[in-house]
């Protein structure tokens, strides 16, 4: 299958604390490098991005650049659903706004045969002062489209973003759910041959999403591509053929085991080294967490046990673990208030809780415990304290179907022909 994107050695440097690439000075000193065919010297001090690092390590006398894309490469064929993971801060948006030719890269090159449509935030391409119709043939314009080609996507493009009783009001006065609404409906619907989408999804509300994922993945079986950046790895995983994970500007890997990657990703997102005790407020402390086995069999109970101070009288409201799967989707949440007497009050001292789950009807995998807990004074959420193993007494061999196809809850059922 050919590429329809490929992208060589491509880096993007920024000065942090400016506006633009730096003073008037550094671009004089930048000019004078290239006209002598020699490397930007300021692409020499350029840091590894690092969105937690503090500012002032180096010498005073260097500027502080970062680079935001640092010597990526990667090629997206035709029909391809890549989608982009990655921590706040690895150079996704970057990446996107790249592909797009919002702004262009520092060093490195990108080909790209046919047209690009991409929303990468709340607002990018409309004119606040037109309206949305207005809009909807400005962009076609920018594509590269025909105005009859346009106005026979008009219908449509209004019937999915369900705004058409505001399609002659200037987008200004439109809301953050509204415009997405409708810019979603252009990109999608003006027949581009890559489509790029950016977070912005999660501002519509859940029919929307559903919508959305469900027009993407009608686009990609038409053999156009589409690149998809989310946080949401359950969208993730069930849209996308392929995967680009992303570490302070580089690639980490691309992949097409969509669900190895989220899953090695997540667990980069874990809290290493887990510190104790973890105060839940002034008042009481998580001194200690066990998990017993940590690798289970299907028809093998396992426990979490809370051993919880309180260090003054207090009355606990909610308490809760609760189960997710690799792919960061909640299972279930343990509702300890009936069985525990609450809401009451806890004397000060130590009370350890123990949560069992008897017999797990789970897909093999791994599993991770967080925890909801409230008081009369406040409330604390943590969404990992801990994960364990889940593995099938028979190995994976007796699975009918591959795991990443199996869901969350494995059924016990009967079939019988009539």
């Amino acid at each position: 299958m050919s590429s329809v994107i490929e992208v060589e050695d491509l880096s993007k440097l920024y000065r942090l604390g400016e506006v633009g690439t730096g003073t008037l000075q550094h671009d004089i000193n930048r000019w004078w490098h290239r006209v002598r065919g020699k490397e930007d010297p300021y692409a020499k001090v350029g840091r590894v991005n690092d969105r937690a690092l503090k500012r002032g390590g180096e010498a005073k006398a260097l500027p502080d650049y970062v680079w935001a894309l640092k010597d990526v490469n990667f090629k997206v064929n035709q029909g391809e659903v890549l989608g982009i993971i990655g921590r706040n801060g690895a150079g996704k948006s970057t990446l996107l706004k790249l592909l797009s030719r919002v702004t262009s890269p520092t060093t490195g090159s990108i080909k790209v045969k046919g047209r690009i449509a991409s929303l990468l935030e709340v607002g990018t391409g409309f004119h606040p002062e037109l309206s949305g119709r207005e809009n909807i043939y400005l962009n076609g314009a920018i594509l590269g489209m025909q105005r009859r080609e346009i106005t026979s996507k008009l219908d449509e493009i209004v019937d999915f973003s369900g705004c058409a009783a505001y399609l002659d009001t200037p987008v200004k006065r439109y809301s953050s759910g509204m415009y997405v609404r409708l810019a979603f409906g252009v990109a999608a619907h003006l027949d581009p041959e890559i489509l790029i989408v950016d977070e912005v999804l999660a501002v519509g509300d859940a029919e929307f999403q559903k919508r959305c994922l469900s027009r993407m993945d009608k686009v990609s079986k038409q053999g156009k591509t589409v690149i998809f950046v989310s946080h949401n790895m359950g969208s993730v995983q069930s849209l996308c053929t392929s995967i680009l994970r992303m570490s302070s500007g580089h690639v980490s890997v691309k992949s097409q085991n969509v669900e190895k990657e989220i899953s090695a990703y997540l667990n980069d997102c874990k809290v290493k080294n887990l510190v104790l005790p973890i105060s839940l407020d002034h008042t009481s402390q998580i001194n200690e967490i066990e998990i017993n086995p940590m690798t289970v069999n299907e028809n093998q109970p396992v426990s979490i046990v809370f051993e919880i101070e309180f260090l003054e009288p207090t009355v606990v409201t909610d308490f809760a673990p609760i189960l997710y799967n690799q792919t960061g989707v909640r299972v279930c949440k343990l509702d300890g208030r009936p069985q525990l007497g609450l809401p009451r009050e806890f004397s000060p001292g130590v009370q350890r809780f123990k949560f069992t789950l008897p017999a797990l009807s789970l897909i093999p995998g791994n599993y991770m415990f967080g925890f909801y807990y409230r008081t009369h004074a406040t409330w604390v959420s943590h969404d990992y304290l801990g994960d364990f193993q889940l593995v099938s007494e028979h190995g994976i061999s007796a699975t009918p179907y591959p795991v990443e196809f199996m869901g969350v809850v494995q059924m016990n059922f009967n079939a019988q022909q009539l």
